[in-house]
């Protein structure tokens, strides 16, 4: 019997193929996102150096939502990843959607921080 594989699997496979293309420099990092059920994760990353520039999530503290798992959270999170980046003065990223479909809290995420600031 063939069974199918689950989604997280195909996400993993999508972003793989897509990273082969990406990469996150010191005049622009990539913008990384992972999204749980529960919550969402954006990490600034530098692939040369391989550091964390900045991230955000709705587990920080910063952000004051009542759900974390809706888009209003995502935009939250998008916002202060944007002020985040430009604290530390970076304006123009890599979009890196981690595998996940640019639909509902992602593609929120994303139009957030462009209108804080950040190019993609």
């Amino acid at each position: 019997m063939i069974t199918k594989p689950d989604k997280n699997e195909v996400r993993k496979r999508r972003h793989t193929r897509v990273r082969k293309n990406l990469f996150g420099t010191e005049e622009r990092p990539r913008l990384n996102v992972y999204r749980s059920n529960k919550n969402i994760y954006v990490q600034l990353i530098n692939d040369m150096n391989g550091t964390t520039v900045a991230s955000a999530s709705t587990v920080d503290k910063d952000i004051n939502v009542e759900s974390t798992s809706n888009t209003e959270a995502a935009v939250k999170v998008g916002e202060l990843i944007a002020k985040r980046a430009q604290d530390k003065g970076y304006k123009s990223v890599v979009f890196d959607r981690g595998g996940y479909l640019y639909h509902g809290r992602v593609k929120a995420l994303a139009d957030a921080a462009r209108q804080a600031g950040l190019e993609f």
